[in-house]
């Protein structure tokens, strides 16, 4: 099918238009005059439309001509923009690079590497996806992302994985300063919290089995969707439960929430920064090195 519009219509059109004279643009795209007027007319011609009004001492846009070029800019933005990620990809860089991270760490952890990325002027996108227990490995597997922060070995799925260790998240059981359970004076036992409503941050898998911790038989659940909102939940009194230490030192500094023992304390879960091992991306293995850094996630993290 014959396109009137082409691409080469729109650079004469946004010539003119910002040189102001047919002449102006014949001298910035390295033509004869006539050749600028040939396409203009040609144009109109195609589309059936005056594109300029030539009835005072210079030609201007008409209306349809100035709606033309208006969107027929997003045009040449689009195909400046298609030709160079063209050539970025034929230079092994993605054009765009999705990270996961395990809700047990805040979004915030990774913006300092995102800044040093930014900071090198490659025009990759980078998105940020928050998923919770077995949700980070199954948007890896899945390839719903491309690397994922905060993957626990436990419910590593079976494939080719390559995989470095970040540290361990320590939990505490915690609950809202007025709540029942805040005024006991000896460890917690499970009779104790299963009287309770334990909040919980909804596994954001998809295709692998889900998980959970630290929820008792018969004790009633209020189910949330990242650990942001259990935190909220338990500051209110509304639930209890183990939230990651870093995660609320404001909350615990300021009373929002106290530490209870437990009789049953929970052990630290080791994590891990993971990425499918034949992935090999410019962008990947930028960010595969600079967040598997040592001690990069200290202050969220223990490290060892």
């Amino acid at each position: 099918m014959h396109t009137a519009i082409t691409i080469d219509a729109l650079k004469v059109l946004d010539a003119i238009d910002r040189k102001g004279s047919f002449a102006g643009a014949a001298s910035e795209l390295f033509r004869v005059p006539s050749a600028i007027s040939y396409t203009v007319q040609k144009l109109e011609e195609d589309l059936d439309v005056d594109i300029f009004d030539r009835s005072g001492h210079r030609a201007t846009l008409t209306p349809a001509g100035r709606y033309l070029l208006n969107e027929g800019r997003s045009l040449l933005e689009a195909t400046e923009a298609l030709a160079h990620t063209t050539r970025q990809v034929a230079q092994g860089w993605e054009t765009r690079i999705r990270i996961g991270f395990n809700s047990l760490l805040p979004a915030e952890a990774m913006f300092p590497a995102i800044r040093e990325f930014y900071d090198l002027g490659i025009p990759v996108e980078v998105q940020l996806v928050e998923e919770v227990f077995t949700g980070t490995w199954d948007a890896l597997q899945s390839r719903r992302i491309d690397l994922a922060i905060g993957a626990d070995q436990m419910s590593r799925p079976a494939g080719d994985f390559s995989t470095r260790s970040l540290g361990r998240v320590p939990f505490v059981f915690a609950v809202a300063a007025d709540h029942p359970l805040s005024g006991e004076p000896h460890p917690l036992t499970e009779q104790d919290i299963a009287r309770y409503p334990a909040a919980v941050a909804a596994d954001s898998s998809r295709s692998l089995p889900p998980g959970s911790a630290g929820i008792f038989r018969r004790q009633q659940t209020v189910t949330v969707t990242n650990i942001d909102q259990k935190i909220a939940l338990q500051e209110v009194g509304l639930g209890v439960g183990w939230l990651p230490r870093y995660r609320i030192v404001r909350q615990l500094e300021a009373g929002l929430l106290v530490e209870k023992p437990v009789d049953i304390p929970r052990e630290p879960i080791a994590v891990h920064i993971a990425r499918r091992s034949e992935d090999q991306g410019k962008a990947l293995q930028w960010f595969w090195e600079r967040l598997s850094q040592p001690g990069l996630f200290r202050g969220w993290l223990d490290i060892e």
